[in-house]
């Protein structure tokens, strides 16, 4: 018989326990959202009619200090406090803990974390929600007239079967790392896949790449507690020792350690997929709710606008005149014009309940001013806001007619205040985009 001599389980030297101080300090900070969305969403929340948007804000929480977007600043906050924490740890009279049985909970807690963060965004994929088909106005905007980031989303929503392919992934992934025998495949999973996300914003000008960073750091720590023994054992062909440290639940430990486990996988899974799967047939996030002007979707052509009661012919650089107008499914209204747009580059993630604040179909775009409208159907009058927050408080007060079901007439005050009037006349447009979705396209 041949010996084998698998190598003990490692002693912690004091330079092991200062790093692992530090990164247990840092990961447990990064994992529990402490900011005040967090306070804000928990105690926001509509418990008895909690939406998917509520689940995927709370999964998204990350530990932020400063106001904004996401900030790798928040990261270096992070880091000093976990750094003073882990000196102050180590002249402590509890620097010579069980080592072993705080960092199996602290990848307890790291790759519960993680599975949560993938799955929040795995079902807004799977149900194609993040990245929806391209509205009407989206669809009559000059390629030029888009940033980056809108075109990478705009080609991801035109193919929802492989949108709904990369959720899949996603949520698969999430729900290996809430068992300890898989995790290491979902780590190395999310390694993978996050990380070309990662860098796709970063190719792309998107405002994701940090939080992106933050999933890749969880993926990458989880993964490097089989990383080595994975590489002996794979590559090198050497002897390599499991793990040696096995918790022991008895009692009521293991009966609590049941219930948690079973809570969070129905919350963030079956509910959270059951109100996603909700929504995305009945309020799709990234667009408004509010149904718009009963039978006038589509696009039309300004035949005829005056200003003032003078009539302006076509003109290419005229910042005035308006050149065609859509109108949406939803209380939407596009214009575009020679007017400058000043972009609203919001590219990050964020689910709201008010149509207000779902601005999608105008973020990373120029060439069109965006208005959500009102309907007073008795009088006959549409109330416009514009959309874009650099133009706040920008309003138009228009009467409207329908001579015919492919003719508006609308007449009122712009936003300086000047009279209007304007002849729109319906465009049977054909898309081939939507021609092709069901069956070849014959050019």
């Amino acid at each position: 018989m041949s010996n084998t001599n698998i190598p003990s389980p490692p002693v912690w030297t004091n330079r092991e326990k200062l790093i692992f101080r530090f990164f247990f300090l840092f990961f447990i900070l990064q994992a529990i959202p402490l900011s005040v969305d967090f306070f804000k969403i928990v105690f926001g929340f509509n418990w008895l009619h909690i939406s998917y948007g509520d689940i995927f804000n709370l999964s998204r929480l990350s530990a932020k200090f400063l106001p904004g977007a996401d900030s790798f600043i928040n990261w270096i906050i992070v880091a000093v406090i976990a750094i003073i924490g882990a000196v102050i740890w180590g002249k402590s009279k509890y620097k010579d803990i069980n080592y072993d049985q705080f960092y199996y909970w602290l990848r307890v807690v790291v790759r519960y974390r993680l599975a949560i963060g993938i799955i929040g965004y795995g079902f807004i994929k799977f149900f194609p929600l993040q990245a929806p088909f391209p509205s009407i106005s989206n669809l009559n905007t000059s390629y030029g007239d888009f940033t980056d980031w809108k075109i990478f989303s705009m080609s991801l929503g035109i193919v929802p079967s492989y949108e709904s392919f990369l959720g899949a992934i996603e949520i698969l992934a999430g729900l290996l790392l809430f068992f300890r025998k898989t995790a290491t495949i979902g780590a190395a999973i999310i390694l993978v896949f996050t990380g070309n996300v990662f860098i796709s914003n970063l190719a792309y000008e998107g405002g994701e790449f940090v939080y992106a960073t933050y999933l890749v750091t969880f993926a990458l720590f989880v993964l490097w507690f089989d990383a080595q023994r994975i590489y002996n054992l794979v590559s090198l062909e050497r002897p390599t020792a499991p793990n040696s440290f096995k918790p022991n639940f008895v009692g009521k430990t293991k009966t609590l350690r049941l219930v948690l486990k079973t809570l969070v996988i129905f919350f963030f899974v079956f509910l959270y997929g059951f109100k996603t799967y909700s929504g995305f047939h009945h309020d799709p996030y990234q667009f408004p709710r509010t149904k718009g002007l009963t039978k006038t979707a589509g696009i039309y052509n300004v035949g005829e606008f005056r200003i003032n009661g003078r009539v302006l012919p076509y003109a290419v650089a005229d910042s005035i005149r308006w050149k065609d107008v859509v109108f949406e499914k939803w209380a939407t209204i596009s214009v575009r014009s020679d007017r400058k747009v000043i972009v609203d580059s919001a590219n990050y993630e964020q689910v709201f309940k008010n149509d207000k604040d779902r601005d999608y179909e105008l973020a990373g775009t120029a060439g069109r001013h965006y208005y959500s409208y009102t309907v007073d159907s008795a009088n006959h009058v549409l109330l416009l806001d514009n959309k874009n927050p650099h133009y706040k408080g920008e309003q138009l007060r228009l009467n409207y007619s329908r001579p015919d079901s492919a003719t508006i007439i609308l007449s009122g005050t712009n936003q300086q205040r000047d009279s209007i009037y304007v002849v729109l006349n319906k465009i049977d447009k054909k898309y081939p985009l939507k021609l092709s979705r069901r069956k070849a396209l014959k050019l």
